[in-house]
């Protein structure tokens, strides 16, 4: 069966749909459907080669100047039914441990290590260990402003409620903290959620992380548990994040996808939304806007 090739965004500009159409042209390939045609901004649409599909970096690298997003997906077993998600900078909009750095006054400080640590500069686990040190004696009360000022990635609620609707599991698998994946999960209509957890007394962070500690290895290995636990298989798994600590997790998944990733993954992870909202995760599944949206 030929591969699919999907070309997706998110735009209200009404020329998009010429845009997606004369890029398609250029690259000879031959339109099979519209997944969705600007409904709340989202604009997919499956194409297959014509001859011999072209390259991906190659269609990527014109794509991106179009502010458009290109995949080749395989055309079965496209509805997964188990998606893992990681949290920060996927499902809400940038780092919760930088936000409750920057009311600590070290925003600075812990944001360059947050930095290197999803481009892959240094292990995760020394440097959450070390990030959670310098918040030592902050009062617990600026954890209830994170969950209260937090926001979520545009698409982020659309994800449980279409998969679960077809029978699917949704997770989220952070190594972030449970203070504020806990809420997030049960507002997005997630199942459960897997993250760290601080530890605190007398209304005070201590400055450690009660163990274990949730690294690259063990959301990989958190995928493998609940894909046992629901038995699915691996093939039936999805996984997304956009750092690092997330590279593991999406190349075991059945379909492991970068969504804004860091340039580590964008190198190894072929399946990327760099253009496209979460509703992109959808679409790539063969979701079609009336399914989401209605």
């Amino acid at each position: 069966m030929q591969d699919l090739i999907l070309i997706t965004t998110s735009s209200y500009d009404a020329k998009t749909h010429d845009i997606i159409s004369q890029f398609a042209n250029t690259l000879n390939l031959n339109e099979k459907c519209w997944l969705a045609k600007g409904e709340f901004g989202q604009w997919a649409a499956e194409y297959t080669a014509i001859k011999k599909a072209p390259n991906l970096t190659a269609m990527r690298q014109k794509a991106d100047i179009l502010g458009l997003d290109i995949n080749i997906i395989a055309n079965h077993n496209r509805q997964k039914k188990l998606l893992l998600a990681d949290m920060d900078s996927t499902l809400i909009c940038g780092e919760s441990l930088d936000e409750v750095a920057v009311k600590a006054g070290i925003g600075d400080k812990i944001a360059a290590i947050t930095r290197q640590t999803m481009q892959g500069e240094l292990d995760f686990n020394q440097s959450v260990t070390q990030r959670v040190a310098l918040l030592n004696g902050l009062s617990q009360n600026i954890l209830s402003e994170i969950i209260a000022e937090t926001q979520l990635t545009p698409g982020a609620a659309r994800l449980a409620p279409v998969m679960r609707k077809n029978g699917a599991f949704c997770y989220i698998v952070s190594g972030g903290f449970d203070f504020l994946t806990t809420p997030i999960a049960e507002k997005i209509g997630f199942n459960d959620s897997f993250s760290n957890r601080l530890e605190i007394k007398d209304n005070a962070l201590t400055g450690k992380i009660i163990p274990p500690i949730l690294g690259q290895k063990a959301k990989q290995d958190k995928l493998f548990q609940l894909c046992k636990q629901h038995m699915i298989s691996v093939e039936d798994s999805l996984a997304i994040g956009d750092g690092a600590n997330d590279l593991e997790m999406l190349t075991a998944a059945g379909l492991g996808i970068a969504f804004n990733g860091k340039p580590l993954l964008r190198k190894i992870i072929h399946t990327q939304l760099n253009h496209t909202d979460l509703s992109g995760l959808l679409f790539l599944q063969g979701y079609s806007a009336s399914q989401i949206f209605s």
